[in-house]
């Protein structure tokens, strides 16, 4: 990591709030800010905003939102809190969790009521994790129309994003931060002042010597993520002295389909799929979610697995696009029979019959099968039956800089930065130091909260 600290040049330009990153974080800070009458610049490394975020299904969990009572749905933010919590096992801070569910859902509402998002809420089946309904997404369920239909309010507002800038230094003055250098790709350098700066940069996941050090369990997975997440925002900390938490911390996902590379939706395991090897055998407990999913796929011969569901459970996913489109690159895989499913698929057909008739047997007696899954309560499968190859893989980190409520990057000792803010991927999040710990949502939930 090539990032610097210096001291404050004379600059020939400046502003109110500096944003380094156009993903979800970055543009909403920016509309934030800019309402707020102050004047406001993003940075963004890429030719065209996209970060992480246009990677995601582009959900944001929430409770206590208008638009679930529109629904009749019925939750609330401790309950939120309390699901956080307990999916991080206690690891993160009550104080921490309390201020991005609760700023949350004030968020979606000021966007759809200020900027004219249609959120609804996806109430036909349940992530993990989740004690309600409270996954708000775009009537496209994709990241990819989150953040441009954001990059277009901003614009909109006339708020100028600087693309093709890349920022590697910040400017200090009298322990304050009040500006940052960045390059062009035509290699001149340019300097902005700023009275604060915003860090939604995103993380380390595109780096793989930090997830060869963090996360060791990925080193070998297939990195799902934007290629700018390098680390920019734990360089600064490193060259500045700023407390980090949680870099272990990271959402994985085993449920990429291979070789496509594209995103299918838990949907296919959650509402009673589930996962075999190349072997045709499971073996993994696939109800405690998606992200620790990812470790337990790559482990398995050529890092792949195939889900097996059904034509009902394929309508539920076909919300998403990613899912759409997966269909239509042939990767989902239909047949009338098991024995055609095995065939298409190329798995042993006993083996894949003996897995199905097993997981079926504890639908219908209630049972918690030998990897500690209760397929109590869960839908039949019936034909015709689908499958998707699929492989596991690392989707963005969760650790980051320490903040403070008001998304102030603080020191060791806990004092704040004067001038320097972190949000999304930058600042620590609230999954705690391991996958498991990943609340569905939760890398979108610090986005726009904080």
């Amino acid at each position: 990591m090539s990032q610097k600290v210096l001291d404050a040049p004379s600059f020939e330009a400046s502003t109110d709030v500096a944003i380094v990153g156009a993903g979800a974080a970055g543009l909403v800070a920016a509309l934030f800010a800019h309402e707020r009458g102050r004047d406001v610049v993003v940075l963004e490394r890429d030719a065209v905003p996209s970060g992480s975020t246009a990677l995601s299904a582009g959900l944001i969990p929430a409770a206590q939102t208008r638009f679930q009572a529109n629904k009749g749905i019925s939750d609330t933010h401790a309950a939120f809190a309390a699901d956080i919590s307990k999916k991080a096992g206690g690891s993160v801070d009550a104080d921490a969790i309390r201020t991005v569910v609760n700023a949350v859902g004030p968020a979606l509402e000021w966007l759809a009521d200020r900027h004219g998002f249609l959120f609804d809420v996806i109430d036909d089946f349940n992530y993990p994790g989740h004690s309600a309904y409270r996954m708000h997404g775009l009537p496209e369920r994709s990241g990819r129309a989150l953040v441009d239909r954001l990059r277009a309010a901003v614009e909109a507002e006339g708020i100028p994003i600087l693309t093709n800038a890349l920022v590697d230094t910040l400017y200090q003055s009298a322990g304050s931060i009040v500006g940052v250098g960045y390059s062009r790709p035509d290699g001149a350098r340019e300097a902005l002042g700023a009275g604060a700066v915003i860090l939604a940069s995103n993380g380390y996941g595109g780096n793989p010597d930090l997830v060869r050090q963090h996360i060791p369990t990925l080193r070998d997975a297939l990195w799902f993520g934007h290629s700018g997440n390098d680390g920019t925002a734990l360089g600064f900390a490193r060259a500045l002295g700023a407390a980090t938490a949680f870099l272990s911390g990271h959402q994985g996902h085993g449920s990429v389909a291979h070789p496509h590379g594209i995103l299918i939706t838990w949907a296919t395991v959650s509402e009673g799929g589930f996962q075999v090897n190349r072997l045709g055998q499971r073996f993994h407990n696939e109800a405690l979610g998606y992200s620790e999913a990812a470790a337990e796929v790559v482990a398995q011969p050529q890092s792949q697995a195939i889900t097996i569901f059904d034509e009902r459970i394929a309508g539920i996913a076909r919300q998403f696009a990613d899912f759409r489109q997966a269909e239509a690159q042939g990767a989902i895989v239909y047949a009338g029979s098991i024995a055609e499913l095995a065939a298409r698929i190329g798995l042993p057909e006993a083996a894949l019959r003996a897995s199905l008739e097993t997981v079926e047997q504890l639908k219908q007696t209630g049972g918690t099968d030998a990897f500690g899954r209760s397929l109590a309560g869960s839908m039949p499968l019936t034909a015709p039956f689908a499958a998707v190859r699929v492989t596991g893989a690392l989707f963005h980190t969760q650790g980051g800089l320490v903040v403070d409520d008001r998304a102030r990057v603080l020191r060791p000792d806990g004092s704040a930065i004067h001038g320097l803010y972190a949000a999304g991927g930058a600042a620590a999040g609230v999954s705690g130091p391991a996958a498991s710990g990943y609340l569905s949502g939760n890398g979108l939930l610090t986005a726009v909260a904080l």
